[in-house]
């Protein structure tokens, strides 16, 4: 094998597939990229046995072949490269070596046969459909925050993904859940969806995911079957493993008889309760809401720091309530909002609450109280 590719493209390709690599590994050929050089195209694979990254940038090929070498490595070294260097990536007569040379550099690095690279087999597809980059990104960004880390309630450690048919409109829905808010966004049921299973994929998946669609503007193609789950797009293809388990009926948790709405601009809230909670205690994270007509108190009262309170002008014709939340809980739903305003929907002090964005009708979050 001998090719000759810009830095810049390999560095970018590297940092793709080199996040999927475990830095701690049993097998040794897991901590390796695959790199193979055919037809004009450099091809890197990265795996964990649960997902597979495979990217193909444009290459110089002088003579076709594949060798694997340490993903992590590879990534130091090119990254620590100047700027425009010319690499050339060859595998000699020593099949166990790959030569990387870069100007007046020169490295030998240990290799491993491609023939024991694992090949992660996504068998049939059945259920495929394209959707705008942009989409998916927002389907993952506005609910990725609500992901359970908790490893106990596995079926909670990633984002529900299912077609939603036969309500007031067809939907791709994104849900996620982690006992304490829970984030739903949809977009339009894409052509080709109807009629997928409801499939959770994982939260490694879904952060990998967000980092490679970064800035990428074109259309995604998703496939899709009970085990596995396929993304395509822009010379990528990420192939993963589902989690094995049922979601459960979040539709259960969104509460429809909330009658006491407050409107408030939700930067200014956020701040506020921003403001306010540096007082509360790590453990907690409490903060009091009470709400009477036309104002909003936010108070935090810590024993061993002190008090803090703040008004902010709101919308709120209903009875006065009293109802605390975990302030960083708070942040994480106000930090997804896009609209100026954001509209919460309460029943009382000890029921969920629901949280909307006047500028995007189709995401729903949903937030429990806690005892202040």
């Amino acid at each position: 094998m001998k090719i000759t590719i810009e830095r810049g493209a390999l560095l970018k390709s590297l940092n793709h597939v080199q996040s999927v690599v475990e830095r701690r590994n049993t097998i040794p050929i897991l901590s390796n990229v695959l790199i193979k050089a055919e037809d004009g195209q450099l091809s890197l694979t990265a795996t964990d046995l649960d997902i597979e990254v495979i990217e193909a940038i444009d290459a110089d090929v002088a003579q076709a072949g594949a060798t694997t070498a340490s993903a992590h490595t590879l990534y130091d070294i090119v990254r620590k490269l100047p700027e425009g260097a010319q690499v050339e990536l060859s595998t000699g007569t020593d099949e166990g070596r790959l030569q990387l040379t870069a100007g007046r550099s020169r490295f030998a690095l240990q290799a491993l046969p491609q023939e024991d690279f694992p090949v992660m087999a996504a068998g049939s597809l059945p259920h495929r459909f394209e959707l705008p980059a942009e989409a998916m990104r927002r389907l993952i960004d506005k609910t990725r925050f609500a992901i359970s880390t908790e490893e106990t309630r596995y079926y909670l450690n990633g984002i529900y993904v299912h077609a939603v048919e036969g309500g007031k409109h067809n939907a791709l829905r994104a849900v996620a859940t982690d006992g304490h808010r829970l984030a739903q966004v949809d977009h339009d049921l894409p052509d080709g969806a109807s009629g997928m299973p409801g499939v959770i994929v994982p939260r490694k998946t879904v952060l990998e995911l967000q980092k490679l669609l970064e800035g990428d503007a074109g259309t995604l193609s998703v496939g899709v079957s009970e085990t596995k789950i396929r993304f395509e797009f822009g010379g990528i293809v990420l192939t993963s493993k589902l989690i094995d388990g049922t979601f459960p009926d979040y539709g259960r948790v969104i509460p429809s008889g909330n009658d006491k709405i407050m409107e408030v601009d939700g930067k200014r809230f956020a701040e506020a309760v921003d403001r306010v909670s540096t007082i509360s205690t790590e453990k907690s994270r409490a903060v009091k809401l009470n709400l009477e007509e036309g104002k909003l108190t936010l108070s935090v009262t810590n024993p061993d720091s002190g008090s803090a309170t703040e008004e902010l002008s709101v919308s709120y014709s209903s009875p006065a309530l009293e109802i605390g939340f975990n302030a960083r809980y708070l942040l994480d739903i106000t930090g997804q909002l896009d609209g100026a305003e954001a509209t919460f929907a309460f029943a009382d002090s000890g029921s969920p609450t629901l949280v909307r964005d006047s500028e995007d009708a189709m995401a729903v979050y949903v937030l429990m109280p806690m005892r202040v």
